[in-house]
């Protein structure tokens, strides 16, 4: 099934509000990328799709290559992996990414299925994940993920190169991981200054990592979501991650 991007006809009123939404995000980001001196078709919008049906995010997918923007899935419930094997989404060359905090129980299924994860947490994470890809041959990116605002309810590595490096640099010894960057949650809150020192502090952070054990290869950074994703963009993130801002609001 194919979904033209330009498809207003009687029938595709729900196409026509999610091109608009999208639309409307994009003018965002692009928005921000220039203030920073940024081309906005290098940011990754990643697209996260919990509780999304095939049929919404085909759709999605084809209107953001209609716009040559780059563009990656992600999910954050292994139990959601299953959906991208529909004919609408199976072998559409679009990168899987897997984006929530991750059990050592379902490591298999998201080595499986995701080409960049997201949330390296922990150590028992990245052992986990580590012999999962070892098992199946494979070798898969990962990112850092690093608690940059210092709230109880996230997860991540304390945002000091102290506690930072010594998981870069082993993941930079495996043979099956090889870590391409880090990700964080920006602060909870209304104020924007604290929201941009979260994310500005992830990309000090990275650069800091990156000079201090030489790895080239640590560029990315997944920060920034449908609230907060213009204080990301001119913060320098590589991937921003927007749901219910494309898709609307999620079933209830």
């Amino acid at each position: 099934m194919t979904f033209r991007a330009d498809d207003t006809a009687p029938g595709s009123e729900q196409n026509a509000s999610l091109a608009a939404r999208l639309d409307e995000v994009l003018a965002r980001l692009d928005a921000a990328a220039e203030r920073a001196g940024r081309d906005g078709r290098e940011i990754t919008l990643l697209l996260a799709t919990k509780m999304r049906t095939p049929a919404e995010i085909a759709a999605a997918i084809e209107l953001l290559r209609s716009r040559d923007r780059r563009v990656a899935v992600g999910e954050n419930r292994a139990q959601e992996i299953a959906k991208h094997a529909d004919p609408l989404l199976a072998d559409n060359g679009v990168p899987r990414h897997f984006i929530g905090r991750l059990q050592t129980n379902k490591a298999r299924d998201v080595v499986a299925f995701a080409e960049l994860i997201h949330s390296v947490d922990r150590e028992d994470i990245a052992d986990a994940l580590e012999r999962r890809a070892e098992l199946a041959g494979v070798r898969r990116d990962v990112l850092v993920q690093v608690n940059t605002s210092g709230e109880e309810s996230k997860g991540g590595f304390a945002p000091t190169a102290e506690a930072v490096a010594p998981i870069v640099a082993r993941l930079c010894a495996s043979s099956s991981l090889r870590p391409v960057g880090l990700m964080t949650i920006g602060a909870n809150t209304s104020d924007d200054e604290a929201v941009r020192a979260s994310l500005h502090g992830l990309r000090t952070l990275r650069d800091e990592v990156r000079e201090q054990l030489g790895a080239s290869e640590l560029t990315h950074l997944s920060m920034g979501m449908s609230g907060d994703l213009e204080i990301a963009v001119e913060e320098g993130a590589t991937i921003v991650r927007v749901g219910s801002a494309i898709f609307g609001a999620r079933p209830a």
